[in-house]
């Protein structure tokens, strides 16, 4: 992996981190396509980029990690994801990620249950609007939802704002923004795991490379997070269902 591809990943990652199509799916696809070899730097390098994303909700949501409320709330949430990814970590990494087939697989249909699933919702008027008013028994099972994120391809953003949505009492607007939230703990403690695990066979020159990506992804993920707060005033999630079969179908086809 040279600095060029490093940046090419950065962007793809800072623009698919928050919304729901699978960032960890794309980097795979896209490092196929740029002929990377399926090492255990790039791997780790998958996981690792994504702090650069996370690093700009930080910038972004600054004042509330303050917040007591909703530190508990994020806490709730993280406790089932961190033991179920840490219990599957070996597993997730020796075959999850790089299998191109299983990313397809899921980018597909998470596409249809996406579509299908904005087909049949309907959002309850009373609703919690914020962070705050989500209670710790929705909080926990948004953190389950967000484990099946450790399937490439799932979305880690899509799988907590369904996991929220379903629960009936979590309106879109709050949902979305505990997703932005939520992926601070859960990517800071996947990176700081992996890296502790793998940084002994990195040499020098992929430490500069992973600071290109962690770069790039932060101020293209800051750009995407403000589309995506705006795009869901007046917008469901079905255009990017129609997105996820379509770009499945297309590398399929390329790839496969």
């Amino acid at each position: 992996m040279n600095f060029l591809d490093a940046l090419i990943l950065g962007v793809v990652e800072g623009l698919t981190e928050f919304l729901p199509v699978s960032s960890t799916g794309h980097l795979i696809l896209a490092s196929s396509l740029l002929g990377l070899p399926d090492s255990e730097f790039l791997k780790s390098f998958e996981i690792a980029i994504q702090s650069g994303a996370i690093a700009a909700v930080v910038a972004l949501y600054f004042r509330s990690f303050f917040d007591i409320e909703i530190i508990k709330r994020l806490i709730a949430a993280f406790i089932p994801t961190a033991v179920i990814g840490f219990a599957l970590y070996s597993v997730v990494k020796t075959y999850f990620l790089g299998n191109e087939t299983l990313v397809l697989a899921a980018l597909f249909l998470g596409g249809i249950a996406l579509i299908v699933f904005e087909l049949l919702y309907k959002e309850d008027g009373d609703a919690a609007s914020s962070v705050t008013a989500i209670t710790y028994k929705q909080a926990a099972f948004i953190g389950l939802f967000q484990a099946l994120a450790m399937i490439p391809g799932v979305s880690r953003s899509g799988a907590t704002i369904v996991g929220g949505l379903l629960t009936s009492g979590i309106k879109r607007a709050a949902i979305v923004e505990f997703s932005f939230l939520l992926a601070v703990p859960t990517m800071l403690a996947a990176t700081g795991y992996d890296l502790l695990k793998s940084y002994s066979s990195f040499n020098t020159g992929d430490f500069g490379i992973l600071a290109v990506g962690l770069i790039t992804s932060f101020f293209v993920a800051m750009a995407a997070i403000v589309f995506l707060l705006r795009f869901i005033r007046n917008h469901t999630f079905i255009s990017f269902g129609i997105y996820r079969i379509a770009i499945a179908l297309l590398f399929w086809l390329l790839i496969l």
